[in-house]
């Protein structure tokens, strides 16, 4: 994208957006069955944006009707591979054309940003559709070993009707993760974006329309969890549900499946993850810019935050002073001032969530203040490892430091917690690098820095942080097939082929 703009710029864009506010149905934008609305506000400053269609269970049926007949009729998932890629890097530059929108849409919706939305969500969306949009004609599939008198070969098909539950903390970036291989795959996608953020996941489903997805492929219904998101996930006409969110809501969907029709569930979930800081680590300037990316970007509102700093007390009080100055060149206000570093908490609930676990009496080291939706990136000293700061996500900008005394006890505490989502260990020694890295069990863990790899490698967790496939990678599509054998005998006796 081209360079940043001035805070005045952004909201002349601003105030200039036409905001899509009804759901999106079998190739047409309409409004909820039943003419409900529910109000989506910008949480910077509570202003409202729109009024957004809340649709229900009515609305659920029509449009898992719709999709049905586009999966069934092959006007997408019969397609040569190769015209589904075509439109799908479409779809890919007109996102990029209309990227500045997008971005100052979603920051103002969900309370990032303009410089994450500009530098990290929009890009990488693009690159992430892309990437799928162009691995569709490269996946083959295979033949298995059988007999001269055989052929047994092992074919991917699209799994069908699938529902896609977004979180509000990246809702085009997750939007993207899940639709670029779904609809790669053949699928036919309802994605029910987060109650809070709606409005870029409506826009894209317009564009996507231009680029030439077919009618009823590519739906959008907004509303609240009970009244789209539950109705979705026990309709006995959707063959899969992938869903991003917490874990107390995981635990719903796999519910729903076990009361319907057993569909697929994906989860990916929750996360306390760690940042293991041994005490040979190098370069301590450089691990502190690490630790503080990892507990403070995108407000913390991550499910991969690195809101556990473990580290060895030999070396504690000098990285702590060395996280203290890089967070205070992290500047909290305004979303839409490119200068501002950390932005404001998704809703009032959030915030008022966030904001208890500063009220319990942690030791402050930095920060510690939360006033109207905003929260100080905040750094707690923590000896109780009981504590909620400790055990619970925050899903905010809060960092639990936790002091040990050796490795053995890092990798321990590292492991002691119901999540295993992401990791990271800071070591200049190789062999405890590589022996953190496989006794730490998380599904991403990184060495000397804080990342979730890149699009081609897979993302996703352990334990409680979710199961059933990975985002990301070739990996992502397989959640997005079936598997099926074609067994052809080609003996010339047919009696013989029977027995």
């Amino acid at each position: 994208m081209s360079d940043l703009l001035t805070t005045e710029e952004y909201k002349a864009i601003a105030a200039g957006l036409t905001f899509p506010t009804q759901a999106f149905i079998d190739g047409g934008f309409r409004a909820a069955i039943s003419g409900d609305t529910f109000q989506s506000a910008n949480p910077a400053t509570g202003d409202l944006i729109a009024n957004v269609a809340a649709c229900g269970a009515a609305d659920v049926d029509v449009a898992v009707e719709k999709a049905r007949e586009a999966f069934d009729d092959g006007r997408w998932s019969k397609l040569h591979p190769s015209e589904r890629k075509d439109v799908l890097i479409k779809l890919t530059k007109l996102i990029k054309r209309n990227a500045r929108e997008l971005a100052v849409m979603e920051s103002l919706d969900s309370g990032k940003t303009i410089f994450d939305c500009e530098t990290v969500d929009l890009p990488e969306t693009i690159h992430c559709l892309a990437w799928h949009a162009e691995l569709i004609d490269k996946i083959y599939d295979q033949m298995a070993p059988a007999s001269d008198d055989h052929i047994a070969m092992v074919v991917r098909e699209p799994v069908g009707v699938v529902g896609l539950v977004l979180p509000w903390n990246f809702p085009l970036l997750m939007l993207a993760w899940k639709i670029g291989p779904a609809l790669a795959a053949g699928c036919s996608v309802i994605v029910k974006p987060a109650e809070e953020t709606s409005l870029t996941a409506l826009r894209l489903a317009e564009l996507a329309m231009e680029a030439g997805i077919p009618a009823g492929v590519f739906n959008v219904l907004t509303g609240s969890g009970a009244d789209v998101g539950e109705p979705l996930g026990r309709h006995m006409d959707v063959d899969m549900v992938s869903f991003t969110g917490s874990t107390e809501t995981g635990r719903r969907f796999l519910g729903y499946a076990a009361e319907s029709n057993l569909k697929e569930i994906t989860l990916e979930m929750g996360g306390k993850n760690p940042a293991v800081v041994l005490d040979d680590a190098e370069n301590l300037d450089l691990v502190a810019a690490h630790i503080v990316n990892g507990a403070f970007w995108n407000m913390g509102e991550n499910c991969s935050a690195a809101s556990r700093l473990i580290v060895q007390k030999g070396i504690k009080d000098e990285l702590i002073k060395r996280i203290i100055a890089h967070a205070r060149e992290w500047p909290m206000g305004d979303p839409l001032d490119p200068a501002n570093r950390v932005g404001s908490l998704v809703s009032k609930a959030h915030f008022d969530k966030v904001s208890s676990y500063l009220k319990k009496g942690p030791k402050v080291l930095m920060g510690g203040g939360a006033k109207d939706g905003f929260v100080e990136p905040t750094i707690l000293d923590m000896s109780d490892l009981d504590a909620p700061q400790v055990r619970e996500e925050i899903f905010g900008p809060v960092l639990s430091v936790l002091t040990v005394a050796t490795f053995d006890e890092a990798i321990a505490l590292a492991n002691d917690t119901e999540y295993g989502l992401a990791a990271s260990i800071f070591t200049a020694n190789v062999k405890r690098a590589i022996r953190g890295a496989r006794s730490i069990r998380s599904g991403t863990v990184t060495v000397n820095s804080f990342g979730e790899g890149d699009i081609a490698t897979p993302f996703g967790g352990y334990k409680q942080s979710g199961f059933g496939g990975r985002d990301n990678s070739i990996h992502a599509h397989d959640q997005y097939t079936q598997l099926k054998t074609i067994w052809v005998d080609l003996s010339d006796d047919d009696d013989e082929a029977v027995d």
